[in-house]
């Protein structure tokens, strides 16, 4: 166990990997809210108030973060129970690395499936988008198996998806002994990720909303 996954417990390993994926799935339903917000004429009665469109765009991104952070925290609370182990190196302050992490994935997942909903008023939309990409991120990172032991073909795919650094980053402050130039690498990838999928989701939405 210590060897394949750096922990003696697997639930730890495994939790991590759900906190992670339980912050994605929350962002993927912030793209279902904006369509129903359109469909129940919501949006169209926020759109007539004197407020920033800017300013409405990244209110529901907010949103989603948050509750997609909140929802993360409980799953941690959950695995305690269950025999989750945090590793030499955890402080109180791991925590708030934690939550950064989260905070800037889920920023940057929320804006794209915002900018992807916001022009639909089909409920099957955000549910297609959400089956193609759910599955692919999952499975093609580090949540549920170290990436060194997957498949070579595997392996590249995980090494690029955002998700593995996301995972990686939240292991090394909470149950792994942190490696700090690797956590600063893992910060610094998921940071360039979202700044590019914040910028763009939320110019996008901010130009179709002033059509």
């Amino acid at each position: 166990m210590q060897g394949t996954f750096g922990t003696t417990s697997y639930i730890s390993f495994m939790a991590v990997g759900m906190i992670a994926f339980t912050a994605l799935f929350t962002t993927m339903f912030s793209g279902m809210s904006v369509v129903w917000d359109r469909r129940l004429g919501f949006l169209n009665k926020v759109l007539s108030t004197p407020v920033s469109r800017a300013v409405i765009i990244v209110s529901k991104v907010l949103s989603a973060t948050l509750r997609s952070m909140f929802q993360a925290a409980v799953i941690l609370v959950i695995a305690i129970p269950f025999g989750f182990q945090v590793g030499a190196s955890f402080t109180p302050l791991s925590i708030l690395g934690v939550f950064a992490m989260l905070f800037l994935i889920c920023m940057g997942l929320s804006s794209l499936f915002i900018a992807v909903n916001i022009r639909s008023t089909r409920v099957e939309t955000p549910m297609a988008v959400m089956n193609l990409l759910n599955l692919p991120l999952t499975f093609a990172s580090s949540a549920f198996f170290p990436i060194d032991k997957m498949p070579g073909w595997l392996q590249a795919v995980a090494n690029v998806n955002p998700m593995s650094y996301t995972i990686d980053g939240m292991r090394q402050l909470l149950i792994f002994n942190t490696d700090y130039m690797k956590l600063a690498f893992d910060f610094a990838y998921v940071g360039i990720f979202a700044a590019i999928l914040t910028t763009i989701g939320i110019v996008l939405s901010w130009r179709y909303l002033n059509k």
